[in-house]
């Protein structure tokens, strides 16, 4: 059974991410405020449920959160700022977007929610010197394996696994060789065979080890 709360207060915030690990596509942050009263028998770790599960708890976090913000991170910015740092700035955004601000924050993993708070780069989103200390200013506390412990870091996993289901879904139209409606991004053998027969696209993360023996790669003229 898992808990609804850590630390006591209303307005606490689970957060978690998608697609730590895969080759193409987003790396994808949700952060979920679930009210005081909430309950759901099915809610658990987004790896440990069904795809029918996951889309069907979907809109019912949705409808049921205090607040939740979705945030994808692309490749070019994975590439910059390197994976983890992408994780963590992802998970950072979607606190930022919440409509109600934190008063405590729970974070999957075993890594500080504000590590390399406010690092420059040239992609994606720049924090302003008041967004880095709000985030600084909100206590918050690591978890490992979280999602399995906790409703709000299982909800955030929810959303971030099925947005980001979604946008492969939609890229996979764009670039159906690559298989990416069934494996996610995911480096399968079918999705490395693709890789190295058609090079890479403008989703793939080429700060990745793309194929096993490191061949020259052709970039698709996108």
């Amino acid at each position: 059974m898992l808990q609804l709360n850590f630390s006591g207060f209303i307005l606490e915030s689970g957060t978690d991410e998608a697609g730590r690990g895969c080759l193409a596509g987003p790396v994808t942050a949700a952060a979920v405020i679930l009210p005081a009263d909430f309950e759901n028998q099915l809610l658990n770790d987004s790896k440990q449920l069904s795809e029918k599960t996951r889309f069907l708890l979907k809109p019912l976090i949705e409808e049921q959160a205090l607040t939740y913000a979705v945030t994808h991170l692309h490749a070019d910015e994975i590439d910059e700022i390197n994976i983890l740092n992408a994780s963590m700035k992802g998970m950072q955004e979607c606190i930022l977007k919440l409509a109600h601000t934190p008063e405590f924050i729970i974070v999957d993993g075993n890594r500080s929610l504000n590590s390399k708070l406010g690092m420059k780069n040239n992609c994606g989103k720049q924090f302003s010197l008041d967004e880095i200390a709000l985030l600084k200013s909100i206590p918050h506390q690591s978890i490992i394996k979280g999602d399995s412990k906790f409703l709000s870091i299982a909800a955030a996993s929810i959303l971030a696994k099925t947005y980001r289901d979604e946008f492969m879904n939609t890229i996979h139209e764009e670039f159906p060789m690559y298989n990416w409606k069934q494996n996610k991004g995911y480096p399968t053998k079918e999705h490395r065979e693709a890789i190295k027969k058609y090079g890479t696209t403008k989703y793939h993360r080429m700060s990745f080890r793309l194929l096993p023996e490191q061949l020259q790669l052709d970039f698709l003229d996108l």
